[in-house]
């Protein structure tokens, strides 16, 4: 370790800043990363995770197909399709992993309808990926 460029002596009211060097650095880095302390962790989270991501896979390809479909029914340009697919996972991250139904799911869906609209997509089209993708319809009582 270095001390910084202040004299203590000629600079009293200055304070010493101990800096580190990059070979202190690097080794707490790769203490924290090292394969031993993150491959224990990952290791025995690997199972799980992997079987999470085989399961939501399928479902979420079907979505966006269905989403992609439903955009080329109302002739969407397909360079706005990002769009319209983030509107969708936002929907199916809400049924899939929240749980919510109902009434519930039809005012989020209409916040998010909001939403993208303000964000240059066209309602119709939303309205029409919340009723035939996800089965949901118009809030009551919005």
């Amino acid at each position: 370790m270095r001390e910084s460029v202040y004299d203590c002596e000629r600079y009293p009211w200055k304070v010493v800043i101990l800096m580190k060097g990059a070979s202190y650095r690097m080794d707490k880095y790769n203490a924290k990363t090292g394969a031993t302390r993150l491959g224990v962790d990952i290791t025995a989270m690997l199972p799980i995770m992997t079987a999470r991501v085989n399961a939501v896979t399928p479902m979420i390809v079907d979505m966006e197909t269905r989403v992609k479909q439903e955009c080329d029914a109302a002739g969407i340009p397909t360079h706005t399709y990002a769009a319209y697919l983030a509107f969708g996972r936002e929907l199916f991250r809400k049924v899939s992993t929240q749980e919510i139904s109902g009434e519930s799911l039809a005012q989020y869906a209409a916040v998010e309808i909001a939403k993208w609209v303000a964000r240059g997509c066209v309602q119709s089209v939303l309205q029409g990926i919340r009723g035939t993708v996800f089965s949901v319809g118009a809030p009551v009582n919005p």
